[in-house]
């Protein structure tokens, strides 16, 4: 299975951009679909953004589309989460996460991925 790390968390202030990479490794990158989730204390564990393995089909969540974009580097082993107009409600812990599928589906519940990251934190002042 592939490991994720991701990095790139902080706390910034309502308005602000933040981005955030996942740095994969132990696998062959482009044979899995990536995506990111969050988790708010409290609450599940909720989609955010998915990737297919070329790049070419994205998903977000309702939440966050048109302020979200997720992108992947093939070359570099890399997906990355640019999170601009950051609101409070943002706020949560962040996971890179990756499931092995050769379709372009983008899976967007938790149990259909099976390697996670450890998670990073973002905070969102109001």
């Amino acid at each position: 299975q592939v490991q994720l790390v991701e990095s790139g968390g902080g706390l910034v202030q309502a308005g602000d951009s933040l981005r955030l990479s996942c740095a994969t490794s132990g696998g062959t990158f482009t044979n899995y679909i990536m995506g990111w989730f969050r988790q708010a204390p409290g609450k599940e564990r909720q989609f955010v953004a998915g990737i297919s393995t070329s790049g070419g089909r994205l998903a977000y969540a309702d939440s966050v589309k048109g302020r979200f974009t997720i992108s992947r580097d093939n070359a570099k082993n890399t997906v990355d989460l640019q999170m601009n107009s950051l609101k409070a409600e943002d706020t949560a812990v962040y996971y890179c996460a990756a499931v092995y599928r050769l379709t372009i589906m983008i899976p967007r519940t938790s149990d259909e991925y099976n390697s996670w990251g450890q998670g990073t934190q973002v905070t969102v002042s109001s």
